[in-house]
Order: C-alpha cells, then structure tokens, then sequence
C-alpha cells in the first residue's frame, strides 16, 4: 500500500563501530554529566523545613474576615459559591438570634461555609465578587495531608481569630 503523502523517508542504519558496540563512550559520556550535575546547588526545598519564597500576587489560604468590631463579615449571600467556577465553595444560611448580635454583622449569616480545597483551583472570583469583602485569598500556602476529608475546611479553619484575642 502506498503512502497518502507520497513524502516517504527511507532510514537506514549504518553498522556500529567498535566503541559504539561496547558503550565506553557513551557511559563516560553520562558520568560526566553526573559529575557536572553533582556540584550545583541543589533545586529543591527541604519541605517543611525550608519555605518557599512567593510573590508579591500569591493566592494563598481563604480565609473570612472580620469587622473592626470583630463580627463576622459574611452575610450568605451566596455570590462566591456561584462564582466559583470548580463549585468548591458550598454554605448555608441562619438567621442571627438574640444574643448573637455581637457576633455577626447582618440578620443573615453563614451557619456553615466550608471549601474543598481538592477542588479550588485558586482562581480568585470569590474574592472579586464578594459584596462585603469578607473572603481574601491571603493566607499560606495549603498543606499536605493523608484524607480526603481533611481538605474540607469549614469556619474552624477560614474565620480569621477575634481582634480582642
């Protein structure tokens, strides 16, 4: 059958000498350039014990805000979980009672938010469309784990601490 092309290359392989045959060049050629990799500075970082620098625009960590008063910024509007193109971000929504006032600025508030960070590419939407600017993209870097389940964070690990603490 002929090529549909018609642009056929013939390759043909001319027969090893004999230095070629027994590799001596070859292996020497490798350990030279083992030796010459040797004495470089290495380009890894011993994590955790040495860290990364990173820029100035690094998206780190979410985490939510508070006030100046130290009530919790996020009011459940739900603008960030339907930004977030990886539908990373999932919450629901309580109405504040008596008592709480301190705590959160609306009458709404999030009873539970929580981000799979397996699933948040870092995008930086939810930030952008936040009305109240109470999730930032300014934390460190997310850490290694073993479970699935560990890389869920709720309101334990993204609420920043109280001023008054």
């Amino acid at each position: 059958m002929e090529a549909l092309s018609n642009k056929r290359k013939v390759m043909e392989s001319k027969p090893l000498n004999f230095l070629e045959r027994i590799y001596l060049p070859a292996i020497f050629q490798g350990l030279a350039i083992t030796m010459r990799h040797f004495w470089r500075k290495p380009v890894t970082i011993q994590y955790p014990e040495q860290q990364r620098e990173y820029s100035e625009n690094f998206r780190g960590l979410h985490s939510l805000k508070r006030d100046e008063n130290g009530k919790e910024r996020c009011t459940a509007c739900g603008l960030c979980a339907l930004s977030c193109p990886a539908e990373a971000i999932t919450m629901t929504a309580a109405e504040r009672q008596k008592g709480e006032e301190h705590l959160y600025r609306e009458e709404k508030y999030a009873a539970v938010y929580e981000i799979n960070m397996l699933r948040c590419i870092f995008c930086g939407l939810c930030e952008e469309a936040c009305p109240k600017e109470a999730i930032y993209l300014d934390g460190p870097h997310v850490t290694s784990d073993y479970l699935r389940k560990d890389f869920i964070y709720g309101k334990d690990k993204l609420v920043e601490a109280p001023l008054n603490q």
